[in-house]
């Protein structure tokens, strides 16, 4: 039985529905995508699977005992105190647990030690054994380290990137059967995205998740799920053939709307002149005519894509910055050491380094803003700089889309053309309602997009784009690209995404501790080949945890958990059930009566294959792993119990 099963499900807001007929399954092992543009409803979709929205109709099935964790976009305000605590909340009843544990071991330290309080002692602790605590407790240390959170850090502090940060960390250590993740890549770092990346790949939980990082979809999904015009389609396989297979349904579906629309149109020729001239009625005629035109109201038209475009400047000199033995200090910690570069009109240079390194500093003092407290920096002639910041600090989101673009007037100039606002905007995917809404409603990705579109009508000859790719659809993300692959002028990119990284940049200048800048050739790819101490993935360049510096040896083995010695049990079962379903398929597959009824009911025996194929694979691994360490735990008793005494 699938984790989470939807039959025809519906929901609408008034107006278009966003869901129109939506049937999903999700097995357990499962690690699916959700794609498509922003708007159509991806987040809501996640609400409605974790049971926070009802649907206005179809059904909603959970396996019996799911237990679902969503990482959301927005930050709850009834969340508060320290950031340990905010994120141990997120094991739920385990909590109480600790806190119980806790309490009794500082009883017995302030010298209470009756045989009552040790018996107490000795229950809880059996108590924990049983409901994993001391794992979740070893879960929040590690996602605590790895995600660089001060667990002493008051919450409240916290600025909103690191807020969500401490989300992902409560949702990741909830242990769940069902993981939903809203762009969980958003505001972390290279080496927080690696970790990332081993842990979902490790975890046994099933997974769906949204994002834009098409480097972090590459590697984890094993199904991609497209949501489009209220409607979900499943694609098994990789990226790359989820996008070929999804062009050429689009290019099927353009041309059968344009045989449809030539049918309607001969038949409404037929409705207006043949009825006359022959003063009779086909009824049956007129009924399919009503039908077409029922047809024809009720299709969702597939949106156009972004038409953006970059209001150019006249060329900057040819040297755009030289900085020669630069050196900047803030409040006695150096953030650039002694770092020498040369920036050339056209260079596209890449920014990366761990959060909070001083990325945006560099930035400010290539571009004169700030004054080094040692070297020299010479800024070339003409230089026209526009700036996106990735806190959005341009953005009114008390004004309206349009007031935000046009400051009141109704056109905007785009080289040297008037261009009417909304017609702009229609460019960036806003449609005139969209236009008018308050910025405070936007989604994160069209308040990216409305960025763009105002910094894009300013001429420039320097792009300097500070996280430029949250939230966007990948749709948008290849438009970008292209655009500033076109740019005649210089891009200096600050981001986390790998791949925009790889696509864009001619060179990428790295932070790599202590002060110390280097540049390479190249994007992300090329400095992990290039560089000269790899930095393993998950692990922060500099100083490492307390824990992890003292000498390395192999953990003991961990006995098995209650319910992963439950989970090994049942496993066998699962395989041999799947490895049936799997013959079947094959047999009716290979059977040439099975495809005299048509081609869909084999395209739908194809793709559960490939989900049953999916699920078995990671049954195995997982078997594998929990088999392997009940083995090694019986040897590691084995060995304890013939050590002599001393």
């Amino acid at each position: 039985m699938a984790l989470i099963d939807l039959q025809e499900v519906s929901l609408a807001f008034g107006g278009t529905p966003l869901f129109d007929g939506i049937t999903l399954q999700i097995e357990a092992g499962e690690r699916v995508c959700l794609v498509g543009r922003n708007g159509e409803g991806k987040s809501t979709l996640m609400k409605l699977i974790a049971g926070e929205l009802e649907a206005d109709g179809g059904k909603v099935f959970r396996q019996q005992g799911l237990t679902v964790a969503r990482l959301r976009q927005e930050v709850p305000n009834d969340l508060a105190g320290r950031v340990y605590d905010v994120v141990a909340g997120g094991i739920g009843e385990l909590l109480g647990l600790l806190a119980r544990h806790h309490s009794v071991v500082s009883r017995m330290g302030d010298g209470d030690g009756d045989d009552a309080l040790v018996d107490e002692l000795a229950a809880v602790e059996e108590e924990m054994a049983h409901a994993d605590a001391w794992q979740a407790q070893q879960r929040i240390e590690t996602v605590l380290s790895r995600l660089e959170l001060d667990g002493d850090q008051d919450f409240s502090s916290l600025s909103g990137g690191m807020k969500r940060r401490v989300l992902l960390a409560r949702t990741l250590v909830s242990d769940p059967d069902l993981l939903l993740l809203d762009e969980p890549t958003n505001h972390l770092d290279l080496a927080a995205i690696s970790w990332l990346e081993e842990f979902l790949l490790n975890c046994r939980c099933a997974l769906l998740f949204v994002t834009h990082d098409r480097a972090l979809l590459r590697k984890i999904a094993t199904r991609i799920i497209d949501l489009d015009r209220g409607r979900v389609t499943s694609w098994p396989g990789n990226y790359e053939t989820y996008l070929r297979r999804k062009d050429e349904v689009l290019a099927e579906e353009v041309v059968h709307n344009a045989k449809f629309d030539k049918k309607l149109a001969q038949e409404e020729t037929w409705i207006r002149k043949g009825v006359k001239a022959r003063r009779t009625r086909n009824e049956g005629r007129v009924r399919e005519l009503q039908e077409l035109r029922r047809q024809r109201r009720e299709r969702r038209e597939q949106l156009g894509k972004a038409k953006m475009d970059i209001t150019a400047a006249g060329m900057s000199g040819k040297l755009v910055a030289v900085l020669k033995e630069v050196s900047f200090s803030y409040e006695g910690r150096s953030i650039i050491d002694n770092f020498s570069a040369t920036v050339l009109r056209g260079d596209k240079i890449g920014i990366i380094g761990p959060n909070g390194v001083g990325k945006t500093t560099l930035l400010r003092l290539m571009l004169g803003d700030l004054v080094p407290d040692r070297g020299e920096i010479k800024l070339g002639t003409n230089l026209q700089p526009v700036y996106f910041d990735q806190q959005r600090a341009r953005l009114d989101p008390a004004r309206t889309v349009i007031d935000n673009l046009g400051d009141g007037s109704d056109t905007i100039e785009i080289n040297g053309r008037p261009r009417h606002l909304i017609g702009y905007l229609g460019d960036f995917l806003f449609t005139p309602d969209r236009a008018r809404s308050p910025v405070r409603i936007l989604s994160g990705g069209e308040r990216n997009r409305l960025l763009l579109a105002k910094l894009f009508a300013s001429p420039s000859n320097v792009l300097v784009l500070d996280e430029p790719t949250n939230d966007l659809d990948m749709e948008t993300l290849d438009l970008l690209e292209e655009l500033l692959l076109e740019y005649k002028g210089t891009v200096l990119l600050v981001s986390h995404d790998r791949a925009f990284l790889n696509d864009v940049v001619t060179s990428t200048i790295v932070f790599e501790g202590g002060g110390k800048l280097r540049e390479y050739a190249g994007g992300y790819d090329d400095w992990l080949v290039q560089r000269p101490d790899p930095v393993r993935p998950g692990k922060t360049a500099g100083r490492q945890p307390a824990g992890e510096r003292k000498q390395s040896r192999a953990p003991a083995p961990r006995k098995l958990s209650f319910k992963e010695s439950a989970e090994l049990g049942k496993l066998p079962e699962r395989i041999e059930a799947l490895e049936v379903e799997q013959r079947e398929l094959y047999e009716r597959l290979a059977g040439q009566a099975f495809y005299r009824g048509g081609g869909s009911e084999a395209a739908l025996a194809r793709a559960r294959l490939a989900a049953v194929e999916t699920v078995l694979a990671a049954a195995y691994s997982r078997w594998e792993e929990l088999e392997t360490r009940r083995e090694e735990w019986q040897g590691n008793q084995q060995v304890i119990s013939r050590k002599p005494e001393v």
